[in-house]
């Protein structure tokens, strides 16, 4: 069985990264789209809400198929969906279609996301100990390749479309090879009553993951202006802000797994979110550019382990179900990672955009409070052996 568990776990890293790389390969070509459509920024922004739509669509839609027909067949097809469906940003002419092409892959990328987070919660049951947050962290990594595949398409003069359409065919293979190395799927052990007790708390979790990723948007869309508006740092300085709260991310996700063995995923969340409340006061009333990075880089850090723990407790709390309850989860805190940048820019019209991050450190004190829905759920099974043996 080791050797199996060893490559399923091979195989989850995989599709991670094939996810990061294949929505990071849109995101590095939105530039060049968006100029070669002939949109503005404002359109631009409202496209991203279909393809935001798509993905909340494709969640709901690939939990219980994931369920019901088992990781080895929902994974691969998400994955071989999503690189198929990658081009159509790259072939789009005008607005409409653009649109469109969004809300497909958008949708394609939504099944992958669910689906291979469900088996996720599958391996880290037979591990016996914590592994969600480093295939999270692998998603990032995914991101990375993907910028520097980008680089090299536009210093070569590729068209966006024929940039996508190679990372996409790559993306195929890969879906397909890694398929025979997941899970088989799960069966269904617990009885009604504990399943309806278990949907319970999953929407618990759900409203936690909602407000983290609002806060995870919100940094993404707003960190750069605000050392440039409210700081006055440069162009390049103030693009750091992003660069200094996802190195930090990754760098946190790559350390929650051994912190949350040794202490606990509820130490991870409560801890996790007391410090990024810290980190985004910091952001919010310091004056200086070295409390901004500072603060970015506490916030990060105490985000990334938050989101592995509560798609993690989302899945344990019925493994038989687990596409389903991390559909839930993913789905709202996608909502939440949508809203949170148009929350803040809402804001914006009342408060200085410092003073508006105040909310986000609402939210984070709310969540470590929040945190005691992780003791609720049922104990993991633990197999200390096999564990020993997967290092």
């Amino acid at each position: 069985m080791e050797r199996p568990l060893r490559a399923a776990r091979a195989a989850t890293y995989v599709y991670f990264v094939l996810c990061g790389t294949l929505m990071g390969t849109w995101v590095v070509q939105i530039p060049a789209i968006e100029e070669r459509v002939g949109i503005s920024h404002a359109t631009l922004g409202g496209l991203l809400v279909v393809l935001g739509l798509g993905a909340f669509v494709g969640m709901q839609v690939a939990g219980p198929l994931t369920d019901r027909l088992g990781a080895r067949i929902v994974v691969p097809a998400g994955g071989v969906l999503c690189g198929a469906t990658l081009i159509l940003p790259g072939l789009a002419h005008d607005p409409w279609t653009l649109g469109g092409a969004l809300l497909v892959f958008g949708l394609c990328n939504g099944c992958l996301d669910v689906s291979m987070n469900a088996h996720a919660v599958h391996v880290e049951k037979a591990y016996g100990r914590p592994v969600m947050s480093g295939f999270h962290a692998t998603f990032s990594v995914g991101g990375v390749l993907a910028a520097l595949a980008g680089a090299g398409a536009a210093s070569a003069g590729l068209h966006p479309a024929a940039a996508m359409t190679a990372m996409g065919a790559v993306g195929i293979a890969i879906a397909l090879m890694a398929a025979r190395a997941l899970l088989p799927a799960a069966q269904r052990t617990e009885a009604p009553a504990e399943s309806g007790r278990a949907t319970g708390r999953v929407w618990l979790l759900a409203v936690l993951a909602l407000m983290v990723m609002l806060c995870e948007g919100a940094a993404n869309d707003w960190g750069a202006l605000h050392l440039k508006d409210v700081l006055g740092a440069s162009a390049g300085t103030a693009a750091f802000a992003y660069g200094t709260f996802a190195a930090a991310m990754t760098i946190g996700r790559l350390l929650a797994d051994r912190l949350a063995a040794r202490f606990g995923s509820l130490a991870i969340l409560r801890h996790g979110a007391a410090m990024a409340a810290v980190g985004i006061t910091l952001v919010a009333l310091g004056p200086w550019l070295w409390a901004a990075f500072t603060g970015w880089a506490l916030f990060g850090l105490g985000l990334s382990g938050c989101v592995p723990q509560l798609f993690s407790a989302a899945g344990h709390a019925d493994p038989a179900a687990a596409g389903a309850n991390v559909s839930r989860v993913a789905g709202l805190g996608y909502v939440g990672m949508l809203a949170g940048p148009a929350v803040i820019g809402w804001l914006t019209h009342l408060l200085a955009l410092n003073h508006t991050f105040i909310l986000l450190t609402l939210l984070c004190a709310t969540t470590a409070v929040g945190a005691g829905v992780l003791r609720t759920g049922p104990d993991r099974a633990r197999r200390p052996a096999m564990a020993a043996d997967s290092h």
